[in-house]
Order: structure tokens, then sequence, then C-alpha cells
């Protein structure tokens, strides 16, 4: 393998990740501080410091193995923010809050990125191609993270809004499965598609989750970036 040919692409994701995955999480801890709890603050956790977020499997090792794969999209996490839910003021509606805090805050990214992208040209010589990759890589990213993250799936943010929702007889069965939720992803992302290609069946459930939503926006991130067609 020719390591230099992905450093360009690696070069143009860093960025992106680690202040997708840093906002994320640090609006998690503003939204949960604002609605009453503190934890987050007090651990230092409400601060755009990326070295306060960093999970090293999911903001190192995911997404570095997702680039080695040539993966379509590339994703990562951070280490989730401390939230006593019961400190809330309103504990299943701020549950709530707090958890489409961090995807709404990768939309508002998303939509940043593509709003520079039309100044791109502002930008002087050889620079100016490897920040719109860069920023287009952000746009891309900060989608695939809103959406993914939405998925009602323990412990990813759609499963605390899943949970608010619930009523109680449902809802203490549902978060048991918190205790197994990254073997339950590691298997959608992985060992599914890997499966599915053995028995030649499309088994990329990420694919049809992510990639399906992402086709409908996409494109209105691209109209607002100067690149519809």
């Amino acid at each position: 393998m020719d390591i230099s040919k992905l450093l360009y692409p690696a070069s143009t994701w860093v960025v992106p990740v680690l202040i997708a995955i840093t906002f994320h999480e640090a609006a998690h801890g503003y939204a949960a501080w604002r609605l009453g709890d503190d934890t987050a603050l007090r651990e230092g956790r409400v601060t755009f410091n990326p070295l306060k977020h960093v999970d090293h499997f999911g903001t190192i090792l995911v997404p570095a193995l997702l680039l080695l794969t040539a993966s379509p999209f590339l994703f990562g996490w951070a280490k989730p923010v401390p939230v006593a839910f019961h400190r809330l003021r309103h504990p299943r509606r701020d549950m709530a809050l707090v958890a489409v805090a961090g995807p709404i805050t990768n939309v508002i990214l998303a939509f940043a990125s593509a709003l520079l992208l039309q100044l791109v040209w502002l930008v002087p010589g050889s620079a100016a191609p490897l920040l719109a990759q860069t920023l287009y890589q952000s746009i891309l990213l900060n989608l695939v993270l809103a959406i993914f993250n939405m998925i009602p799936i323990p412990p990813l943010d759609g499963s605390r809004i899943a949970l608010s929702l619930m009523p109680g007889v449902m809802a203490r069965p549902y978060a048991k499965l918190e205790r197994f939720g990254f073997m339950i992803l590691l298997g959608i992302i992985f060992l599914l598609p890997m499966l599915g290609r053995q028995l030649g069946v499309d088994l990329n459930v990420f694919r049809w989750l992510v990639g399906v939503p992402l086709a409908y926006v996409m494109p209105i991130f691209r109209w607002v970036a100067g690149l519809a067609s």
C-alpha cells in the first residue's frame, strides 16, 4: 500500500473530524449545564479543546480503519459527555434536548462549512483546493454524524430521544441495551457487510440508515455551497 496516497485524503479529514466530534460533545455538555446538570462543566467537558473529548478507539482507530478500507463514509465519536439526567430540571424532556443538541450542532457546522466553501476563491495559491476539499469533507462528515447519531440504538443520541418518549415499562429494558450498544454498532458497521459479501447479500445496514437520508439532504448543502449543477 502506498501510504503517500493516503496522506492527502487523510489531511482533509483530520480537522473536520476533530471539530465535528469536539463541538458535538461540547454541545451536549453545554445543554446539560443550561438545563440544570453541571457534571460536564465540573469535569471540564464544556470546552472546544479536542484533547478533552478524544476517545482513542472512536476518534482515532475507527476513522483510520474506515479510511484504510476506502469506506465511502468516514465518522467517529468522542468520549461521551457525563450527564446526570436525574439532576436536569425536567429529566424526561431535558434528556431529549441534551441528546439532540449534538446532532443539531453538526448540522450547523455542515451549514457553516457550505457557506465558507463559497469563499474559497479568496484563498490564494495552491491552498484553495486543499481548503475546498476539507470544507466539503466537513459538510459530509457532519451530516453523517448528525444522521447516524439519530439512530435509536444505545448509546447514540437517538436512543436518548426515544427513551424520553417511552413509557417506563418499555424504557427500562430498552435502557439496558446500552451495555451492548457498541457491540451492536460494530456489528452493523463492520460485521454485517462482511457477512453479506460472503453470502452474496447486501447487509450494509449503515448505508441504508445513513446513506439514504444523506442522499436526500446533501443536495441542499451543495446548493448552499454553490456546487449545485
